[in-house]
């Protein structure tokens, strides 16, 4: 199944937990530098896109394009792999947590550098398989994760393909935007179907393993045995869980 089709079918609540967090959005826009005109590609609901620059979305899924508020950008359909636009035609092009749902990531991340001067893409570096040791969610309740990673392109290879560096993005302990890591020190949260929704791994993983995640997860805080695996997460303000920003 696609990205598009993927959130077609489960984005209907996306906005509900799905929005701009500040912290990682000053990240972005500092990455973007003074571009006036920019492209976010893979768009979702027009989170992260920044004010006072001309930008123009690309998203593939009709769902989530009905989402996006009055007032956001104007918003075309289209996919990375294939932008209608001249060379260089955006002084900027962004990109924010789609890049796994590309059908050819670097085939995407080329496009992107083909019609703008900067690239600036937010998403997760899956040469550090380390990151599902250190998220407890990962580790302990939802191992297949380590599968839905292992067929990605490696970072080193999206960023080779663009002549990118990279930035680690820690995630702050009340991240606002409620992507799959956000809730690393609040894990109440993934017991809240809403949350979970809003995030693909949860239905690209299947049903029966996300039933006995939560169950496992909701039965250990119940009893205290998630405090006392974690107690060591109680003073940290941020996290590193393997979050990268591409800048080229």
């Amino acid at each position: 199944m696609s990205g598009a089709q993927l959130y077609d079918t489960i984005g209907a609540t996306y906005t509900v937990t799905r929005r701009t967090e500040p912290r990682i959005a000053a990240r972005i826009w500092a990455a973007l530098g003074d571009a006036r005109t920019v492209l976010n590609v893979g768009a979702g609901t027009g989170s992260y896109e920044p004010s006072g620059r001309h930008v123009l979305a690309v998203e593939p899924s009709a769902l989530m394009r009905s989402q996006r508020p009055p007032g956001a950008a104007p918003c075309l359909v289209g996919s990375a792999e294939s932008l209608p636009f001249d060379d260089l035609s955006f002084d900027a092009a962004m990109a924010v947590s789609s890049v796994h749902h590309w059908r050819d990531p670097v085939a995407g991340l080329r496009e992107m550098r083909r019609v703008a001067r900067r690239v600036v893409v937010f998403t997760h570096d899956t040469d550090d398989a380390a990151w599902l040791h250190r998220f407890w969610l990962t580790r302990d309740y939802l191992p297949e994760v380590a599968d839905l990673v292992a067929g990605r392109p490696s970072m080193t290879e999206l960023a080779g393909a663009i002549g990118a560096r990279t930035e680690p993005v820690p995630v702050p302990w009340d991240c606002a935007d409620g992507f799959f890591e956000a809730h690393w020190r609040r894990p109440e949260s993934y017991l809240d179907e809403n949350v979970r929704r809003g995030v693909s791994v949860w239905a690209r993983v299947g049903p029966d393993a996300e039933r006995r995640a939560v169950r496992g997860l909701r039965d250990d805080l119940a009893s205290g045995r998630w405090a006392e695996r974690n107690r060591d997460l109680a003073g940290l303000g941020a996290a590193e869980l393997g979050l990268r920003l591409l800048i080229a």
